[in-house]
C-alpha cells in the first residue's frame, strides 16, 4: 500500500484553493476525506451534506454514524479499516445531487486519491457514486453487493445510508439487511488479503 501521507496532504490543500466549479463559492468548507490512508477499503459517497461541510469531514451526520455502525458490524472501524471520500468535495445548495458538471470538475481529486491511497477494494455508497465513478445511471438496487473489477481493483456497489435512515426495517430481505450482508461480504474479501499466502 502507497505511504501516501505527504501528497494526499497536499492534494487536500489543492482542493481547498479549488474554484473548477461553482460549488467552490458556496461550501463552508471543502471535505476531503476521514479514515486510515493505507487501508485496503476506500469508500466514496456522494458529496458532503450540511454538517459535513460544517466539520469539512465526510460521512459525519446520521448517514455517516449509520455507515460506521453498519461498518462495525461486520468488523469494519472506519477509521482504521477504511479510508472515506465522496465524488464531490464540496457540498451541493440544499443537498441536492451534484451535477454531471461539478462531477466532472472533482473527478480529477478522486482519481488522485484513489492512485495514492491505492485500495484493492472500493464500495460506492449509492447511485451516484456508482454513475460518478463507472459511468453506470440508476439499477444500483440490482447491482449492489455485487463485485466488479476495475482499473486492478475490486468494486462492490452498495445502497447509500441516507435510503438506509429512511428505510429502517431491519427483516430479512430489507434494504438495512441486504447492505448488512454485503458488508459481510466486504469483511470476508478483507480478510482473504489479510490471510499469509
Amino acid at each position: 500500500m502507497a505511504q501516501a501521507l505527504e501528497p494526499l496532504q497536499q492534494l487536500a490543500l489543492a482542493c481547498a484553493e479549488c474554484r473548477r466549479c461553482d460549488l467552490g463559492s458556496t461550501r463552508a468548507q471543502v471535505v476531503v476525506s476521514r479514515g486510515n490512508p493505507r487501508a485496503q477499503l476506500m469508500v466514496i459517497g456522494e458529496g458532503p451534506g450540511a454538517q459535513e461541510d460544517e466539520q469539512g469531514l465526510p460521512f459525519v451526520g446520521r448517514s455517516g454514524q449509520l455507515l460506521d455502525r453498519l461498518l462495525l458490524s461486520a468488523g469494519i472501524d472506519s477509521n482504521r479499516d477504511a479510508y472515506i471520500c465522496n465524488i464531490v468535495k464540496c457540498r451541493p445548495p440544499g443537498n441536492r445531487k451534484p451535477t454531471a458538471e461539478e462531477q466532472a470538475a472533482c473527478r480529477p481529486w478522486l482519481e488522485q486519491q484513489i492512485a495514492l491511497v491505492d485500495p484493492p477494494l472500493i464500495l460506492l455508497a449509492g447511485a451516484t457514486a456508482l454513475q460518478g465513478l463507472l459511468g453506470i445511471k440508476g439499477g444500483i438496487t440490482g447491482l449492489r453487493g455485487q463485485w466488479r473489477p476495475w482499473q486492478g481493483r475490486w468494486l462492490m456497489p452498495i445502497l447509500h445510508p441516507s435510503y438506509l435512515l429512511r428505510n429502517p426495517s431491519e427483516r430479512p430481505g430489507s434494504p438495512k439487511a441486504l447492505t448488512q450482508a454485503d458488508l459481510q461480504q466486504v469483511q470476508a474479501r478483507l480478510a482473504q488479503l489479510a490471510a499469509p499466502l
